[in-house]
């Protein structure tokens, strides 16, 4: 095969706030063929989306490509001027971004921003352009592919809008294509379908890819070669069997190891397990109140669980289960139309405003995003403090000795407690956030989500890092998330949600047996690491998501 792009000795550098320059790509070499698709894959900060970039000529903010040749079917992209990169960008090289919802225009219909890069180029008539982008659609497994580009972004889900923006970055024909971490906001069974269709298009087409990610069981589905990252330079390279069967480099070998969480060691109570939160009949929604006394749209209907004390339990299923919303009427945020929440033997208001301030403090929330949950404007140790001083009235010098004790417990050096959360790592700003829970002295914690915008290795460390808090101060968690592997690590019990309802309840022992088709379906749809396991699949996610609708 000929070669589609060579990078050779590459050097990218970022600006830092004191006007010191830092070499963050450090002689990166990368070739890729035609029809070729190449992982980067490593940790955040790692230098994949920056390496990626510069394919489209491109560099962040702060940051220049300071040295090296970045070519792409003959061209340099370095040297090229804006005007010849703005004419090989979408025709020669186009991009796929993580968020399909940030890149889609709200108030243009879908099938206009689809086929707007063909107006821009003059690369085919309307009615070409159109006819093109229909066949996309229908390459890409969308629904009513004659009819879905009518529509506006909100009015399709979030694996279809991800598959929608391939569809956009394809219809100019490109020899290469960038796909920068598509599929990490989703869930277990929308990343299948969203993958099997790139996977399809790609091949067919005989088009070269590069994608970025994290997560080595999803590259190995789609992936011929696999480059491993870590601090701006390459830490191995192979084809996608060996870095999976004999991988060297051991970082490499970490990556790997942070598939095989360590098994769950339950907190052994003093006394008989008893039931720290009790729910019955839940009944959870948005909307205007219906004559019933019950919202228009319910999201969580009639769901009952408990959780005993020093015990952990899971919650998951697909984006839209009713699994967030679930945890926001316990917590009482989202007040519940229907039903009872006891906690520690105490019936609680649905309304967090009428619960009384011990209540409040008991049970703590752990937001998925760090970044809009932490305020931009403060330091650690003001986000620390207030806590402290609302649940505990503490002094500022009990303050700061409590503050270095959180900053030890969720393993942050004492120093960073100056800082404000933009100074810190993805994994940083997710440890304070929890640090921030515990300030409060909880019994239970509701984590949601909470290691889902993280690589594989922090989310690893993070779920290692809860199981040594539990075991310390006797925790009790309530864990959401759509990643079965970090439920199996860290709960004794499993609750699987669809359509807002509690479809079965299973212990992490029986998840390879499941009864109910959907859970089936959720649990047989975590990418394996193996390249054949995407092929091997036979279960049609829509068939058993009817079944269930039934």
């Amino acid at each position: 095969m000929a070669k589609l792009v060579e990078i050779r000795d590459l050097k990218v550098e970022a600006t830092t706030d004191s006007g010191r320059r830092v070499e963050i790509i450090k002689g990166v070499s990368i070739d890729i063929a035609e029809g070729e698709i190449v992982a980067l894959i490593g940790e955040s900060g790692s230098g994949k989306t920056t390496i990626a970039l510069t394919l489209l000529g491109y560099a962040r903010p702060g940051c220049r490509i300071a040295g090296g040749r970045v070519s792409l079917a003959g061209r340099d992209m370095v040297t090229l001027s804006e005007k010849q990169r703005a004419k090989v960008r979408g025709t020669e090289v186009a991009y796929v971004p993580q968020s399909a919802a940030a890149a889609f225009n709200p108030a243009a219909t879908i099938m206009d921003q689809v086929i707007e890069v063909t107006r821009i180029h003059g690369l085919m008539t309307p009615e070409e352009a159109r006819s093109r982008a229909v066949d996309l659609f229908r390459a890409l497994s969308l629904p009513e592919p004659e009819t879905i580009g009518s529509r506006y972004p909100h009015q399709v889900s979030g694996g279809q809008l991800q598959r929608l923006s391939a569809a956009m970055a394809l219809i100019g024909n490109p020899k290469l294509v960038i796909f920068d971490e598509p599929t990490t906001a989703l869930d277990v069974t929308t990343q299948i379908e969203v993958l099997r269709a790139f996977k399809s298009v790609m091949k067919q087409g005989g088009i070269g890819g590069v994608y970025v990610s994290h997560d080595l069981a999803v590259v190995a589905q789609i992936a011929d070669r696999i480059v491993v990252l870590k601090g701006g330079e390459i830490q191995e390279a192979g084809t996608t069997d060996d870095i999976l069967t004999s991988a060297k480099h051991p970082y490499t070998r970490e990556l790997l190891a942070a598939f095989e969480p360590k098994p769950r060691q339950a907190f052994q109570a003093a006394t008989a397990p008893a039931p720290l939160l009790k729910i019955d009949g839940l009944v959870a929604g948005y909307g205007q109140i219906q004559a019933d006394g019950l919202p228009l749209v319910r999201a969580v209907e009639n769901v009952s669980l408990k959780v005993e004390k020093g015990r952990n339990l899971g919650i998951i299923g697909e984006s839209g289960c009713g699994k967030s919303t679930l945890a926001r009427a316990i917590a009482g945020i989202l007040p519940a139309a229907a039903g009872n929440i006891v906690f520690d033997g105490v019936k609680l208001d649905q309304s967090a405003r009428q619960r009384s301030r011990e209540q409040l403090r008991e049970m703590q929330i752990v937001f998925q995003y760090a970044d809009t949950a932490l305020n931009p404007a403060k330091s650690v140790e003001d986000i620390l403090a207030r806590p402290l001083t609302f649940y505990h009235g503490m002094g500022a010098k009990a303050r700061n000795a409590r503050i270095d004790q959180l900053l030890d417990m969720v393993r942050l050096p004492r120093n960073l407690r100056h800082r404000q959360p933009g100074e810190l790592s993805g994994g940083q700003k997710q440890r304070v956030n929890f640090a921030r829970a515990l300030a409060a002295d909880p019994k239970l914690i509701l984590c949601d989500e909470i290691t889902s915008a993280l690589d594989t290795v922090v989310a690893a460390a993070v779920i290692e890092l809860l199981k040594e808090l539990q075991r310390e101060l006797g925790l009790s968690y309530v864990f959401i998330s759509h990643d079965l592997s970090v439920v199996e690590a860290i709960c004794d019990e499993i609750v699987v949600m669809y359509g807002g309802k509690k479809v079965e309840e299973i212990t992490p022992a029986k998840v390879k047996a499941p009864q109910h088709p959907y859970s089936q379906l959720l649990f047989s749809s975590v990418p394996r690491l193996d390249p054949t396991w995407l092929d091997g699949l036979e279960q049609d996610p829509e068939l058993v998501r009817a079944y269930c609708r039934r």
